[in-house]
């Protein structure tokens, strides 16, 4: 028998393993960068695996990012890169799989020697706007256990030589866990990092501030913003967002120069996985140390399980809702034209749950820029136009041009992508419930792209309350019982939560017994009533009274309780009575009595002696009572106070009763 049973185990543990196994995605795909190099110029391209094609999806196809290794990038699958100088470049490859279901192929960097200068039409790196010095992006959206690179582009708006520096911040404190681990920092310019010693100080210099005329400074303060003068107030924000920083100096940057610094970050298996969530990265850019004049970026990025570029998220996956109302939620929807030909029109339908208020939209960004598509009238250029439903938000874009990543001669893929950005805020009255959303991209006339499930969510919160009231005991007569407690919950639950109670009572009950009545009691000496008239036969009566005091503690370790509406709550669960103290005090009283042999009348009689008898026990923690209760509530339900009755159900034999009780929840 134990050895059939035995192997019985042995097989379901195999089953087990193997099923496991097969879930687990363990295979370890390789991409190889292979290069062809004459002189300084160098052809590059990846050798990369199959991709596996997630059913129903876009064609799946894969997207590159090369660092060439001089500080420069290229997102083309196969760049041509020409070196200004000799030396030895170690290339870089990161390769997204779009539409895939495995995972992203892994990539050795490959060291190329470029020993002799042919080609004088070298390859700048490409220099960011006029309007822009201070860029950060990423090449791919962050997936738990997998790899990203972070850019920091930045550029020299000054009229003169600069020596600055550059923070960047990263792990949002907003979440419990770490959502990055720093892998690797590259640098081709000479960025040196340094210890972050205080929240901002500008270097003691006084020399060379007498260099930098009021002439020259103007075009320091064009660059940036007036407000980004508070260097101070930008770091103490930063760090109180954030909870890990790096902090690098940079040197001799010629003006208009710009210069890229690249970091590889690994996402935590602990990441929250939640496909709409949004986590964050910030840079602070500070071009001249003598200054405070600063210039700030932050990258936010959406949590993904898998590479699709049509997708919908938004900042509201964990928020607080005793301050929610303050607060402006942001949605964000990307798509991609994957055809073979341009989208001349693309509409978003989105799904927007009854807790905003579709009143407070507010589009805060896009791609391709378009301005709002005039009303009550066809428009002929390019525009974005919106449309509420009671239940959706149509985004259309009208009259544009988004080429198809499967056109021919399309060789930049972020022209075929594109987004919307917009703001909501809630309603008036909304419940702390979770919703999910959806977006449905249609490319002109062809079928709808159906989006991931973004989800609204809340932080349980805490709830503290305050509870008294009376205890009835239907099999006592004389009796006094009342109770005060606290109770501890999820704030403001929507249908059921559970709630935990922590309470004091104290009860009182007392017996009389009926007098014992004794005949014959003989007095010596005889009792005179006057007139000569004495008796020295009576009677006497004994009464007795038990009197019982006790002080408990009473537990709900969890109740289960349910929300029928804003007024009325339903409630059940099990309590834990302790008696930490309970006194018994028996009394008994003798009387005397004696009868006039004339008129017949009676007379009490004073004896001398005691008549009386007390005593008193205490038992500490006496005892321990299970009980089970169901309840229900009046008032406000779930939050404010209202008004209970709950009735407890004993194992113990006559031991039931009711309890009818205020509450008050904060």
């Amino acid at each position: 028998m134990k050895k059939t049973l035995f192997s019985f185990l042995s097989i379901l543990f195999s089953i087990i393993s193997f099923s496991q196994t097969q879930v687990k995605d363990t295979t370890t795909r390789k991409a190889t960068i292979l290069f062809d190099k004459k002189g300084n110029q160098v052809h590059y391209n990846a050798e990369v695996p199959t991709l596996n094609q997630i059913l129903g999806a876009p064609k799946a196809n894969y997207s590159f990012f090369w660092e060439m290794g001089d500080g420069s990038y290229s997102k083309d699958p196969a760049p041509k890169k020409t070196y200004k100088k000799k030396g030895d470049y170690k290339v870089n490859l990161s390769v997204t799989n779009n539409y895939d279901n495995g995972k992203p192929p892994k990539t050795r960097p490959q060291t190329v020697a470029i020993n002799e200068i042919y080609d004088l039409k070298f390859d700048e790196i490409a220099a960011l706007p006029d309007t822009i010095s201070l860029k950060i992006f990423n090449n791919r959206e962050p997936v738990p256990n997998d790899e990203i690179v972070v850019v920091v582009s930045y550029k020299n708006e000054l009229n003169y030589l600069a020596n600055g520096k550059l923070y960047l911040f990263y792990n949002d404190k907003e979440f419990k866990n770490k959502n990055f681990e720093l892998l690797e920092t590259r640098t081709h310019f000479g960025e040196k990092e340094v210890t972050q010693t205080g929240m901002a100080s500008v270097e003691n210099n006084d020399s060379y501030r007498n260099l930098v005329s009021i002439e020259t400074y103007p075009s320091f303060i064009n660059g940036f913003n007036l407000v980004d003068e508070n260097l101070e107030m930008t770091l103490a924000e930063s760090n109180a967002l954030f909870t890990d920083s790096k902090v690098f100096e940079f040197y001799n940057m010629e003006p208009s120069e710009t210069r890229n610094m690249f970091f590889t970050f690994k996402t935590t298996p602990e990441m929250l996985k939640d496909t709409s969530a949004i986590v964050k990265m910030r840079s602070v850019f500070v071009p001249d140390r003598n200054y405070k004049n600063h210039k700030k970026k932050t990258l936010q990025m959406e949590i993904v399980t898998s590479h699709d570029p049509n997708k919908m998220s938004s900042n509201a996956t964990l928020m607080n809702y005793r301050t929610v109302r303050l607060k402006t939620i942001i949605f964000k929807t990307r798509f991609q034209n994957n055809g073979e030909g341009p989208a001349r029109m693309i509409r978003l339908e989105t799904d927007t749950p009854d807790m905003f208020d579709k009143k407070t939209l507010q589009i805060v960004d896009s791609y391709p820029k378009c301005p709002i598509c005039p009303k009550g009238q066809e428009a002929t250029y390019s525009c974005l136009d919106t449309l509420i439903k009671q239940k959706k938000i149509h985004f259309t874009f009208k009259n544009i041009y988004i080429p198809g990543s499967a056109q021919k001669n399309v060789k930049e893929v972020d022209s075929t992508k594109g987004f919307v950005k917009y703001t909501m805020r809630f309603a008036k009255d909304f419940h702390k419930q979770i919703t999910q959303s959806q977006t449905a991209i249609i490319f002109d006339k062809n079928e709808p792209v159906i989006t991931n499930i973004a989800k609204t969510r809340f932080k349980p919160g805490i709830s503290i309350g305050a509870r008294v009231g009376y205890n009835l005991f239907s099999d006592q007569e004389e009796f006094k019982s009342y109770f005060a407690g606290v109770t501890i919950s999820p704030y403001k639950s929507y249908r059921w939560y559970w709630q935990s109670e922590l309470q004091y009572s104290y009860f009182q009950t007392g017996t009389i017994t009926q007098p014992v009545v004794q005949n014959e009691e003989i007095f010596n000496p005889a009792i005179n009533f006057g007139n000569g008239n004495i008796a020295d036969i009576g009677y006497s009566k004994t009464t007795s009274t038990n009197r019982t005091v006790r002080n408990s503690v009473n537990i709900v370790p969890v109740s289960l309780r349910y929300n029928v509406n804003n007024y009325i709550g339903l409630g059940f669960g099990p309590e834990l009575s302790f008696t930490m103290k309970e006194t018994t005090q028996t009394e008994s009283n003798k009387k005397y009595f004696a009868n006039n042999p004339v008129d017949g009348s009676i007379k009490e009689v004073i004896n001398l002696e005691k008549n009386s008898n007390r005593s008193s026990a205490t038992e500490n923690f006496k005892k321990t009572q299970t009980t089970f209760f169901a309840d229900v509530t009046f008032g406000f339900a779930r939050i404010g106070p209202s008004v209970g009755a709950r009735y407890y159900k004993s194992f113990e034999k006559d031991s039931d009763y009711w309890q009818f009780y205020a509450i008050w929840k904060f």
